[in-house]
């Protein structure tokens, strides 16, 4: 069974930086693209971005270019997702979930099969 555990979240200033990772088990990590979604209360989970499996190719949402990063470290089977100036409207639940095995990478939920359980991101203005 596969399992995804994020964690790095918190409680932030507007204009701070946080990094969330998600530690991932199996050892085939490497072959999978790799995605962060975020929920805010009330709403739908959306797309934050995006990672293929080598790390070649990344997707970003809009409203987190040129702010948010995501990379991956196929050695310790972690991705990342590296959060700067951050805005009260980035507050949500964020999560972590892996590319159904068929995908070269995916921005839609149900282009995933396994989720993390969330870490909550809270910025305050």
């Amino acid at each position: 069974q596969v399992q995804l555990v994020e964690s790095g979240g918190g409680l932030v200033q507007a204009g701070d930086s946080l990094r969330l990772s998600c530690a991932t088990s199996g050892r085939t990590f490497s072959s999978y693209a790799m995605g962060w979604f975020r929920q805010a209360p009330g709403k739908e989970r959306v797309i934050v971005a995006a990672i293929t499996r080598s790390g070649d190719n990344t997707f970003y949402t809009d409203s987190v270019k040129g702010r948010f990063t995501i990379s991956r470290d196929n050695a310790n089977n972690t991705v990342y997702l590296q959060m700067s100036s951050l805005k009260p409207e980035d507050t949500a639940v964020y999560y972590c979930a892996r590319v159904r095995s068929s995908y070269y990478i995916s921005t839609v939920a149900a282009g995933y099969d396994y989720w993390g359980q969330g870490t909550q991101v809270t910025v305050s203005s």
